[in-house]
């Protein structure tokens, strides 16, 4: 049997939702309500594009130069951005996980991140994708199987579709208070600010706002929750279609990006919305900020999930 470039698929139904989750980097391929997509897909036989839907662990986003310390020692990674020279989105991103268990609405996957040169720490990943009439739910768990603590952050990329038109058309609220600013080329972390006077407001969309022609790549943090400690980001369409991502208090960062690409690039431009729950800042491995450090036989928790509006 010849098996597809992103791995085994799983197809996932429940009511009006359906899903399809690649078993290469554990990755969200498609989520349909009705029909209408809700994230950008990637075909099946096709390298995918992007990190779109990837899984992303032990670390989400970047560390810069592919330099950390942990524990007084220093540790070097391998470039996987060699563009801007840093390590990006952890070293599941391409496992091919093994299904534990599943169902017609449901998926358990789990993959170990083996010790190696630059992250010598063994940690066992399950990721658990579970469909029902309220969306598509997905959790992380990781247990640090070695026998010295280790660095550990997680979070998911997807590209929200809200539904016609492009990234420009749609109505964005993101309830964040501060942004990290960084530098334009390397998009190195310099900062916090608030967002209500970083260049001009730009990356304040507290209230609803439509994108038109803003550009974004950065992280967010100060997220304004619920009472039951949830975070939410909308992105809706003229028509009042969209998509809701929520996710826990695990999860105290939220990287956008507004899917630019170059003119050249062999990606569309703008077609999607990344949205990115992290459990830390990008460059986490150096600044030390909310990195969890996983004692021999500890685990963490980490959940999102994504639905039709």
């Amino acid at each position: 049997m010849t098996i597809p470039l992103s791995g085994t698929q799983f197809e996932l139904t429940s009511g009006p939702y359906t899903a399809t989750i690649a078993s290469v980097g554990a990755s969200l391929r498609s989520l349909k309500h009705n029909g209408r997509d809700l994230v950008v897909p990637f075909d099946a036989d096709e390298v995918r594009p992007a990190f779109r839907g990837a899984t992303l662990a032990p670390w989400p986003n970047r560390v810069v130069d592919g330099l950390y310390s942990f524990e007084g020692t220093d540790y070097e990674l391998s470039l996987t951005e060699p563009k801007r020279h840093h390590a990006l989105h952890g070293l599941v991103a391409w496992h091919d996980f093994i299904a534990l268990d599943e169902a017609a609405d449901r998926v358990m996957l789990a993959t170990t991140i083996e010790a190696e040169t630059g992250y010598p720490f063994r940690i066992q990943v399950r990721v658990e994708f579970v469909l029902n009439e309220d969306g598509l739910h997905t959790t992380v768990a990781a247990r640090n199987t070695g026998n010295a603590p280790a660095p550990f952050g997680t979070g998911p990329h997807p590209y929200l579709v809200a539904g016609e038109g492009t990234v420009d058309d749609w109505t964005l609220l993101l309830p964040a208070e501060q942004v990290l600013t960084v530098t334009e080329d390397r998009l190195i972390p310099i900062k916090k600010a608030d967002v209500a006077t970083e260049s001009d407001g730009t990356f304040d969309f507290r209230s609803p706002r439509v994108l038109g022609d803003t550009f974004i790549d950065h992280a967010f943090t100060g997220l304004i929750r619920d009472a039951n400690r949830t975070a939410e980001v909308q992105v809706t369409a003229p028509s009042g279609t969209g998509v809701r991502m929520r996710w826990d208090s695990s999860c105290k960062w939220v990287q956008v990006h507004t899917a630019d690409q170059k003119p050249d690039a062999p990606l569309p431009s703008r077609i999607g919305l990344a949205v990115e729950p992290m459990t830390c800042p990008p460059d986490a491995f150096n600044s030390g900020e909310d990195l969890l450090v996983l004692q021999p036989g500890g685990v963490t928790f980490a959940s999102w999930s994504i639905a039709a509006i």
